[in-house]
Formats: structure tokens, C-alpha cells, sequence
């Protein structure tokens, strides 16, 4: 697909979150490693300063204090490095993100991945809301089978000692156990449904949305160096000049390289994720139906049939079982 090039007119809280992001991504300066890596990036290249500290402790004597003071020289110039390359790679990125919000500077922007992110992305808060909705259903349901098991219990304890009313009472107390036991049924379904929502949200669409948020860094870094290779190149030609552009240009493959694999990478996720929804979803839902239906039909037959399709088995409250998308 062809990369297309849009000036873009930046929304300010989307730019206000990515500035806070690359203020607070520095670099790990502690005293056992040593990471180099820029906005956003990884722990490739980890240099343990601890092999740059015992390298030279089999030295004896006279020259012990000389090589020390030069490991810990040596470890302060790396560490000044890091920061150098990493205030460079900041700025660098806070540049571009300033150029894009105030529509000076352009951006790369794949039109169809893109809009599949925002639809994922408001597909997820559709499920949220699903999920909230879902819950509260569980606990007001719990509470009126909580409370027909105590109806019933009180029911039967007057038919005992209610000889002119036994019958009536006895009546009552068998329909509220029924629909105790029917409610109790009804609500393992609904722990499974509500389960499943949070596996697909809060675990597989997650995890699709932090490559996504990868790819966006990678994105700010590839356009903050393209930029920065363009500007060169309008410049003159002196033997300096040159080498910069070499040494730009050389950066900016690598963090192409890197956009394109992430581009690559979330392209693949949203597809997966997308197959994986309509799965999940249409098992769900068509246990919610049937369950639901079965129980205000007072069919129980049906409703316990539906559990066994599902292969849902009632547990004791509190029992955490893994969700079908988690078994899978």
C-alpha cells in the first residue's frame, strides 16, 4: 500500500498526551546498566557496567586507583552519551509534533489503517459499556435470588408452624426455591458472558491497542527524521553537510525499517482481532439469548440444556474460572 503524506491539523489533547509521553520516556541512568535507546524504544543494547567495572580488578597495587577512577570515567561518559542521544531524539520528536499541531510540517498517514484504529478503538468503548452494563445486571439479579431463597426459607419455616395456612405456605416456599435454583442457573450463564467481555476487552483488544501505541511512536520518530533528512537536503553540499546527511540518512531507514514492521505488525493484530470478535461474540451471545429466554419461560429443562451446550459448569461463588476465549 502506498504511504500518503497529509498535512495534518494535530488535535490538542492528543498532542498534550504525546508530549507528556516523550518528557517522561527517558533514560534508564542507574548504576547496572547502561540502555541506549531514544523516544520510545527498547532495551536493546544493554551494556552491564559491571563488566566495565570488574575488567580491571585483577590489577594490582599501584595502578588499582588509577583503573577505577577510569571505569568510573568511563561510565559517566556512556551515561552522558545516553542522555545526549536521547535529548537529541526527544527533541527531535517534540519538533515534529509542534510542526504537525500547528499544521506546519507534514505527516505520514495510512488513510486505512487509520480509520480501522478508530474503529477499534470505538468498538472497544461500545464493549465497555457492554461489560459495565453486563455487571450490573449480575448484581442486581444476585441480590433477587438472594432474596427469593430467603422468601422461601421464611415460607417454609411458617408452614411448619402455621397449621391453618400450610398448604398456602408450603406452596410459596416450593415456587421461590424453584426460582432460586433457576436464578442460580441463570446466573452462571451470565458470569460466563460477563467473563468472556472482559477477556475480549481488557486483554485481547489491550493488547492489539499497545502495539497500536508502538506503532504511533514509531510513527512521530519516522516523521521527526524524515523531516530532518528533508531539511538537510535543502541545505548546501559542503564536505560537513555531507556527512550529516549520510549519518541522517541512515537514521531515518532504521526508524522507516521500524514504522514499517510495527505498520506491519498492527495490520496483522486488527485482523486477528477482528476474526477472533466475531467468534467469541457470536457463542456469547447466542448463550445469553437462550439462557435468558429459558429462564423467563420457566423452562428449566432448557436452561440447564443451555449451560451443557456451553459446557458451563455451577461453581461455588467467588471460584474464578477461566473464560471460553482464555480456554481457547
Amino acid at each position: 500500500m502506498p504511504r500518503k503524506i497529509l498535512l495534518h491539523q494535530g488535535n490538542p489533547w492528543i498532542f498534550q498526551r504525546d508530549l507528556q509521553q516523550v518528557m517522561v520516556s527517558g533514560p534508564n541512568l542507574n548504576e547496572t546498566s547502561i540502555v541506549s535507546g531514544g523516544y520510545g524504544g527498547t532495551t536493546e543494547g544493554i551494556i552491564p557496567t559491571s563488566s566495565i567495572k570488574g575488567s580491571n580488578m585483577h590489577h594490582g597495587g599501584s595502578n588499582s586507583s588509577m583503573t577505577a577512577e577510569e571505569a568510573t570515567r568511563g561510565v559517566a561518559v556512556e551515561k552522558f552519551d545516553i542522555v545526549k542521544k536521547w535529548g537529541l531524539n526527544t527533541y527531535k520528536c517534540t519538533k515534529q509534533m509542534i510542526s504537525e499541531r500547528f499544521g506546519r510540517g507534514s505527516r505520514t498517514v495510512d488513510l486505512e489503517l487509520e480509520a480501522q484504529i478508530e474503529v477499534l478503538r470505538e468498538t472497544k468503548r461500545k464493549y465497555e459499556n457492554v461489560l459495565h452494563l453486563a455487571r450490573a445486571l449480575t448484581n442486581h439479579f444476585y441480590s433477587m435470588v438472594q432474596t427469593q431463597h430467603a422468601l422461601g426459607d421464611t415460607f417454609a419455616d411458617l408452614s411448619q408452624k402455621s397449621p391453618e395456612l400450610r398448604d398456602e405456605f408450603g406452596y410459596n416456599a416450593e415456587t421461590q426455591k424453584l426460582l432460586c435454583k433457576n436464578g442460580e442457573t441463570l446466573l452462571g450463564a451470565i458470569n460466563f458472558f460477563v467473563s468472556s467481555i472482559n477477556t475480549l476487552v481488557n486483554k485481547t483488544m489491550e493488547d492489539t491497542l499497545m502495539t497500536i501505541k508502538m506503532y504511533e511512536n514509531a510513527r512521530l520518530e519516522f516523521d521527526a527524521y524524515r523531516a530532518d533528512l528533508e531539511e538537510l537536503n535543502m541545505g548546501p553540499r559542503d564536505a560537513v553537510t555531507m556527512a550529516r546527511i549520510e549519518a541522517a540518512q541512515q537514521q531515518y531507514q532504521i526508524h522507516k525499517d521500524k514504522y514499517e514492521r510495527l505498520r506491519s505488525d498492527v495490520s496483522i493484530k486488527l485482523k486477528f482481532l477482528e476474526e477472533n470478535k466475531v467468534k467469541v461474540m457470536h457463542k456469547q451471545l447466542l448463550l445469553f439469548h437462550n439462557a435468558i429466554s429459558a429462564y423467563f419461560a420457566g423452562n428449566q429443562q432448557q436452561l440447564e440444556q443451555t449451560l451443557k451446550q456451553f459446557n458451563i459448569k455451577l461453581k461455588p461463588p467467588g471460584a474464578d474460572k477461566p473464560s471460553w476465549l482464555e480456554e481457547q
